[in-house]
């Protein structure tokens, strides 16, 4: 207590100086609402006045000038002020918490009765400063207290009671750090006003709540950080549900498209789909990413959607095609590349459609790439069509054997496929590891 009795004035002025900074910083946050920063700006204003007030009334006491006369009152009649008018900033406070975060959608009826308190307590500051009702000054020009000193206190006290059992009821709807922290920077400066009843010349209740608006400051800062973190995850959220919507979309147009094309060809049933899923799971077994096995599953899911561009005579003829139904057939690379090539957000789309002929040695169609100039979705997308062509039933003939399959691939190794890729379709096929739709 000693050590706080000789330097409370300097503490006064730094803790003052920390109140006019926050008010500043207060217009800085963009998440508070705008009243409820109008009314942290008015705490921190009122709490670096109150202190300035209870400094200059510690500095000008015992002054006989004209200007020390009128610094004491005038001083000291402010102190009382913003002692009542803090507790009516944290009403105000209340009010909006209860109504934005708190979700009530109306004002508790004690918050209305501390208001009324903070009108009564604002008269009997006034009638104070005429009657001598809570303090008087001697011919030294010194502080007295008054007999009816006690009721500069009561007013602030039952207003702080009552806004403690309404933070206690509604505790549940707030925050529970927040709230917490509300309860027991609200009730400090009650106890502190005890405190003093007993320390005459110290100004533990006017430091204390200042410390307790500063704790408010702080508060709503991290009100705010956890405003923007919920805002975050919001639109987190937001963005995954959308991005879901998207791929689903994605999905299921892709799927419509590869029925639509399979459906014109009453031969190839199902044929996009076995071959996207044969190509994704050599595209697994070569290390890709999860991300470009996804992208292998669809360029090869659209990989003959070129075929809507050929005539449906061509597609069901029965028996040999012509050496002119042939070059058209093998337009359809071409048709595909077109109609995909427009999709910019998905350029891997059109890589199967446009190369999956290609040959490893240079002798498939169109473009006549070999090797490594081929892209490597289409060499894998390659060995699963060729495989689904040859278990499957065409027009010209019927299914073939697996052990012929398994030497046609063979057979094909460094010639029409890629040796890589297709000595992965052998370990899936040794292994009777393809997958099922």
């Amino acid at each position: 207590m000693l050590f706080l009795q000789e330097h409370q004035l300097n503490i006064m002025l730094f803790m003052s100086g920390i109140c006019g900074i926050l008010a500043v910083l207060t217009a800085i946050p963009r998440t508070l609402s705008p009243k409820r920063k109008s009314i942290l700006a008015m705490m921190e204003i009122a709490s670096m006045f109150l202190l300035l007030f209870d400094r200059a009334a510690y500095l000008y006491r015992g002054d006989l000038s004209e200007l020390g006369g009128m610094m004491v009152r005038f001083s000291n009649g402010m102190v009382y002020f913003m002692q009542v008018f803090i507790p009516h900033l944290v009403t105000r406070y209340m009010y909006d918490l209860f109504r934005e975060e708190g979700r009530l959608g109306f004002a508790p009826k004690r918050l209305r009765i501390c208001e009324g308190l903070f009108f009564a307590g604002t008269a009997l500051v006034i009638i104070s400063q005429f009657t001598g009702l809570y303090y008087t000054f001697d011919e030294m020009n010194n502080y007295q207290r008054a007999p009816g000193f006690v009721l500069c206190y009561i007013i602030p006290l039952a207003m702080v009671v009552l806004q403690e059992s309404v933070l206690i009821q509604y505790r549940d709807r707030l925050d529970r750090v927040l709230a917490a922290a509300m309860i027991i920077s609200i009730a400090l400066p009650t106890l502190m006003s005890f405190v003093q009843i007993f320390c005459y010349g110290l100004s533990l209740t006017n430091i204390t709540m200042v410390f307790m608006v500063i704790v408010f400051f702080i508060y709503a800062l991290s009100e705010m950080n956890r405003s923007v973190e919920q805002a975050q995850r919001n639109e987190i959220e937001s963005y995954k549900e959308a991005e879901r919507r998207e791929r689903i979309m994605f999905e299921q147009t892709s799927e419509a498209l590869a029925n639509a094309i399979d459906a014109k060809d009453r031969y190839t049933h199902g044929h996009s789909a076995r071959v996207a899923l044969y190509s994704r799971k050599i595209a697994e077994r070569a290390g890709y990413s999860k991300e470009q096995c996804g992208q292998v599953y669809y360029a090869a899911l659209l990989h003959d959607i070129g075929k809507i561009g050929i005539h449906e005579d061509i597609l069901n003829k029965e028996g040999k095609l012509s050496d002119e139904e042939f070059a058209e057939i093998k337009k359809h690379p071409v048709y595909g590349y077109q109609i995909l090539s427009g999709i910019h957000q998905s350029p891997y789309l059109s890589i199967g459609a446009h190369y999956h002929h290609e040959r490893y040695d240079g002798r498939g169609y169109p473009d006549g790439l070999s090797g490594e100039e081929i892209p490597e979705f289409a060499r894998i997308i390659s060995v699963a069509d060729a495989y689904d062509a040859m278990t499957s039933s065409r027009s010209y003939r019927n299914s073939i054997p697996a052990e012929k399959v398994r030497e046609e691939l063979v057979k094909g190794m460094g010639t029409q496929f890629d040796p890589r890729f297709a000595k992965i379709m052998l370990e899936m096929i040794d292994e009777n590891d393809l997958p099922q739709k």
